[in-house]
């Protein structure tokens, strides 16, 4: 299991990619198959084996492509077809690289596959397949070698969560950028008469920036901001939410967020775009909205959904042990597509 270099598995705040692989690891040591997760830094979580190909995490390089490169010229010389049957790949650059390799490799698409990253997708060698973690992602952009789709999922046994609908402010939980319409949730509290908190992820240049050029000038007594909360304060604030708002304006390949605040009970009232309308069920676990004149009405329903069936939602259709059956057929097909590892030559996969 190839994470990128950034953070650690799993992160101790901001780091959906890493809380899934986390999540997906340990499901897969407990239907008892032996892991190694290869990422950066000294420390991990999970309940597999560990190599570090770096003694420290490159979050302050994120964004350069060197340090991941480095990354995944290490796990290469380190991966062999005597040890490992395949190689689950999550980082940006790993499909393109990993034809190299003599063990058979799945990569799962964590971004929006367009653009440039749709076309270092474009070039993936045919020996590689890609696994899509929503329907709408893979719509996006369907002549990719995809060999599966598997939705993201959560380890809701220690999450905190409520059996009353909370009754504190509407929560926003992102990171500060127009992606994710925090403009847009201020505008709505505002219009609802609702208090909103507004808990972004802000330590990147472009963040910030946006953040002193669009957000702050729009701030008043009505919305509390909260810097880079780490993940015990997020789930704290989840469950005081009355609702969670995913103002967003991209489509958005998934939503962790979209889980998590469900997961505590609390319902989300969103924007039809992206992978929603695959993650909330509408007048249970939240309202979806077609445009932003909705969000101030839904804001003020969604107190009246039920937190029981938030919980149950997540816990029957996004459970970890779920998502782990899942990429385990997608292992075994593909395996079974391209021989065994032995061969030490993947051949060309057929899109499905």
């Amino acid at each position: 299991m190839v994470v990128p270099p950034w953070l650690s598995v799993p992160p101790p705040g901001y780091g959906g990619l890493e809380q899934v692989v986390a999540g997906l690891v340990n499901a897969l040591v407990e239907l008892g198959h032996t892991l190694t997760v290869f990422g950066a830094g000294p420390h991990h979580g999970t309940r597999a084996g560990y190599v570090s190909t770096c003694d420290d995490l490159q979050y302050d390089r994120l964004g350069e492509s060197l340090p991941e490169l480095a990354h995944l010229a290490h796990v290469d010389r380190l991966v062999g077809p005597d040890d490992f049957d395949l190689v689950h790949d999550h980082t940006t650059i790993g499909p393109l690289v990993a034809g190299r390799r003599a063990v058979p490799t799945v990569a799962t698409v964590h971004g929006n596959p367009v653009g440039e990253y749709g076309t270092v997708l474009g070039n993936t060698d045919h020996g590689v397949g890609l696994v899509a973690i929503s329907h709408t992602q893979r719509r996006l952009n369907p002549g990719l070698p995809w060999v599966g789709t598997v939705h993201n999922a959560l380890d809701i046994g220690d999450l905190p969560h409520k059996a009353v609908p909370g009754r504190g402010p509407v929560l926003w939980l992102a990171r500060f950028s127009p992606d994710k319409g925090p403009d847009v949730a201020i505008r709505a509290c505002r219009s609802a008469g609702l208090p909103l908190v507004l808990a972004g992820k802000c330590n990147e240049p472009a963040e910030r920036r946006y953040y002193e050029q669009v957000v702050e000038p729009m701030l008043n007594e009505d919305v509390t901001v909260v810097f880079n909360a780490d993940r015990d304060a997020a789930l704290r604030m989840l469950v005081d939410a009355r609702c969670l708002i995913m103002p967003i304006q991209w489509e958005e390949p998934f939503g962790m967020v979209i889980l998590e605040a469900m997961a505590t009970g609390t319902p989300v009232v969103a924007l039809r775009r992206g992978a929603v309308p695959e993650l909330v069920r509408p007048g249970v676990t939240g309202l979806v909205c077609d445009c932003p004149e909705d969000l101030p009405g839904a804001l003020r329903q969604a107190g009246r959904l039920d937190p029981v069936a938030c919980v149950a939602h997540v816990a029957e259709n996004f459970s970890t042990s779920r998502m782990a059956l899942g990429y385990e057929a997608v292992y075994r097909d593909f395996l079974g597509t391209c021989g065994h590892a032995a061969t030490r030559r993947p051949v060309p996969v057929t899109a499905r």
